[in-house]
Parts: structure tokens; sequence; C-alpha cells
């Protein structure tokens, strides 16, 4: 019963399918400390009250300019971050209240896609150990030849050939790199993922590649995306649903076709008016906000 209660406050519709993943009034601050002491004389409201709902199989948009605090809220939803408040609740679990082994097979089913494909990467590692290791860890995997499987499928699975298990990061480009951190991702079968800017450290002819990759993959596997963006194109052609978020809070969330095509928020209209048009014999109108207006 709470769980549909949860799905109602965050938005959801009751009479629909029920969602796989509700955030709940989430808070992440950060203290910010002064004088001599450095004692704690204030805190940076990154994430302050954020609400809404994921259902399977569904990709949810997350823009914003830098600094607005999405990275930081999919990496509170994984517990990589603590949270100030709120509750995020999984598949039926609260995350937050979760511990021993609830909680590691929460981190089995919830999983990230991390910005930078190099910096995500271990260069000491070979990428058989990179994509394996959580298979070994979570021990889903029962001697060596069947890991060593595994891991050439899934990497065969994201573009990349069997070979590449016994070469190390720096051996691959930056689009190379990313689809190895996908494989990582997707090697325990995760139910969710979030997706923090895949695409923005790439070359533009790369991040088609990427973004199909993803889109296929979640076709083949059912899976949901929190896809973090600051690129309006992007969110556009991945997401079905959108929230538009401004330091720390959710301004304005809904359809693509919504968001898109009637935004009410003035900070959406900026955003959409600074996507670049490909016809240079069309002119829009660029919107300026200034802050002023939540």
């Amino acid at each position: 019963m709470s769980d549909t209660n949860d799905a109602v406050q965050t938005g959801a519709d009751s009479t629909t399918e029920k969602p796989l993943l509700v955030v709940d009034n989430l808070k992440t601050y950060f203290p910010i400390r002064s004088g001599l002491l450095q004692r704690v004389t204030s805190h940076f409201k990154a994430v302050d009250g954020v609400s809404f709902h994921i259902k399977p199989g569904e990709t949810l948009g997350l823009v914003g300019e830098s600094g607005c605090g999405k990275t930081t809220i999919g990496r509170t939803i994984l517990r990589l971050q603590a949270n100030s408040g709120g509750r995020v609740i999984f598949d039926g679990h609260d995350v937050f209240a979760a511990s021993g082994k609830e909680l590691q097979n929460l981190r089995r089913d919830m999983q990230i896609v991390f910005q930078d494909p190099a910096g995500s990467l271990n260069p000491r590692m070979r990428i058989a150990a990179i994509v394996g290791e959580p298979l070994v860890i979570h021990g889903m995997v029962s001697s060596k030849a069947e890991l060593r499987e595994r891991v050439e499928n899934i990497l065969e699975r994201c573009g990349m050939p069997k070979a590449a298990a016994d070469r190390y990061p720096h051996e691959f480009s930056g689009g190379q790199r990313q689809r190895i951190g996908i494989a990582r991702a997707l090697a325990l079968e995760p139910k969710f993922i979030v997706c923090d800017e895949p695409t923005s450290a790439l070359d533009v002819s790369i991040q088609a590649q990427v973004i199909n990759l993803l889109m296929d993959l979640q076709e083949e596997f059912k899976l949901s995306y929190l896809f973090i963006s600051h690129d309006m194109a992007v969110i556009q052609h991945v997401c079905e649903r959108i929230a538009v978020m401004y330091k720390g809070k959710i301004v304005e969330e809904g359809s693509r076709d919504e968001i898109i095509d009637n935004p009410q928020h003035l900070y959406t209209q900026s955003l959409l008016s600074a996507v670049p048009e490909p016809d240079p014999h069309r002119k829009i109108e660029r919107v300026v906000f200034d802050g002023g207006a939540m």
C-alpha cells in the first residue's frame, strides 16, 4: 500500500504501470566551513527537495546547466553520495535504509555510466578485469572460463572485439572507452542505469553511436535510464519524459512533447532557444533567463 502512496506523492498515475524508481523529496546538502576552526556555518543545497519517478523500460531525461545538481542526484540515488533528507524507493526497497545482502542486491540492479570514460577506468587493469570485476564481486560466475566468456560476450554486444579484453584502457579511443564503461555497467544485468552525461566528453561523430547503442541495449534488456545531460537536443532524442533542473530544484517536468513544444517555465524556454538551428534561414529568438523567476 505504501508503494502506491509513494507513486501518487511523486506524480505517478496509480492507474498505470508501477514505477521502478520513486524519488521523494530528495535533499543533498554540502557543509560550508569558515573561520579559523573551519566550523560549519551554512550549507550548499545541491539537491533541494526533488521528486520524480521512472517506470520500467522508461528513460527520464534530467536536463539543466552545469552545477545545477544533476550529477549529485544520480550519485545520491545510488548511495555514492550521502543524502541529507528524502527517500528513494527502488523496486519496492528503501535504498537509504538498505544494508547487508539487501544493499548488495540493490547495487547489482542499479548501475552508472560515468561522464569521463578515461577517468572511470583503472589504467592499471586490463579490460577483462575491469568488466569482469563486478561479476566476481557479486558471485555471478563459477569459473575463470565462464568469467572470460561472459566478459567477451558483453564486450561484443557493446561493439567491441573479444581481443579488447586483453588490452588496457589507454589503448582505446574515447568512444571505445565509453563502450567499455557501458559494458561494465551492463555486466550485472541491472534493471536501472544512471547515464551521467555519457556523451559530453566525446566527439560529435561518436556521440550518435553511443546514444544509439544505449537505446538498442535498453530495448533488448528492458532497461530504465536516468539520462543526465545539459544538451537539450540529446535529451529530446533519447527521453520519453523530461525534468528540467535549476539550482537544485526541478522547475518543470512532463512528457517530451509537452516540454519541447509547450515549455511553461522561462528557464526551459531559455534552454530550448539555445539549441542550434541547422537551417541557416530560420531564426530563433533567444530567450534570456536571469534567474529571477523560479
